[in-house]
């Protein structure tokens, strides 16, 4: 299973290093080759490094929470903090960087879901499914990455492509659901889905372990059917006469 908190795969040092094509190679005779050449072992260095302070990064989140310090991930990481800032510059920095991989992964996680699909439901809810659990493999992580704690002003750019991505990958389907394109319910549900299923998920997320708590698998198939069911068939046709008698102060 795809996890969170495990590093998605990246190039090597070497391959960034080597680049690609075979344009002309500056002449070593006036030493532009062996500056060049130190440059781009100093940047595949560097960012093979930071690779891998992003993977201790989110071993350490997973571990200690997603309000961890600096401080205490960079000795989960095995260095000092200094190291962390000289990378990331600050907790905003380095949550943005961990949001960048993360995110990236639970796009594509998402994305590859919905190929299965064979009908607009089942797509919403293989996507729904996978996003749950991503983010149920480090709740820690997850948080870390997409929830900004106060005095955070790191770019939104990654959640809000992600989340754009996710409600133009659930538009597709609703469109074959409808079957008209320009119908203006259009402009509105894909963008409320995902304020529901964000919502939805982020609270049974938090939830603690309970017999009744639903698998990842089954509260996707329930946030689907609020999408497309809505909640009056959990109503009893009871209830509304119930609660206007209750607001009256009836007996």
């Amino acid at each position: 299973m795809n996890t969170l908190q495990q590093e998605s795969g990246a190039p090597t040092a070497a391959s960034a290093a080597a680049g690609t094509g075979s344009a002309p190679q500056p002449s070593p005779a006036n030493g532009a080759g062996t500056v060049d050449g130190r440059s781009a072992r100093w940047d595949a260095h560097r960012e093979e490094r930071r690779r891998t302070l992003i993977k201790a990064a989110r071993r350490a989140i997973h571990q200690l929470g997603s309000d961890a310090s600096m401080e205490d991930i960079a000795a989960n990481a095995g260095t000092s903090k200094s190291v962390f800032y000289r990378y990331f510059g600050d907790k905003s920095g380095l949550r943005h960087a961990v949001g960048a991989v993360v995110i990236r992964h639970m796009q594509d996680t998402i994305a590859a879901a919905r190929q299965g699909a064979s009908e607009p439901r089942e797509g919403v809810t293989a996507m729904v499914s996978a996003y749950l659990q991503m983010a149920q493999t480090s709740p820690n992580v997850y948080f870390f990455a997409t929830i900004p704690t106060d005095g955070d002003t790191r770019p939104s750019g990654e959640l809000s492509g992600f989340f754009n991505s996710v409600t133009a990958m659930i538009t597709e389907p609703m469109q074959q659901l409808v079957g008209d394109p320009a119908s203006p319910l259009m402009g509105y549900w894909p963008t409320a889905a995902i304020g529901l299923v964000r919502t939805a998920g982020e609270l049974w997320l938090q939830a603690p372990a309970d017999p009744n708590k639903p698998a990842a698998n089954a509260m996707a198939e329930q946030i689907s059917a609020w999408l497309f069911d809505g909640v009056g068939q959990f109503i009893s046709p009871a209830a509304p006469h119930q609660s206007v008698t209750a607001a009256e102060g009836k007996s």
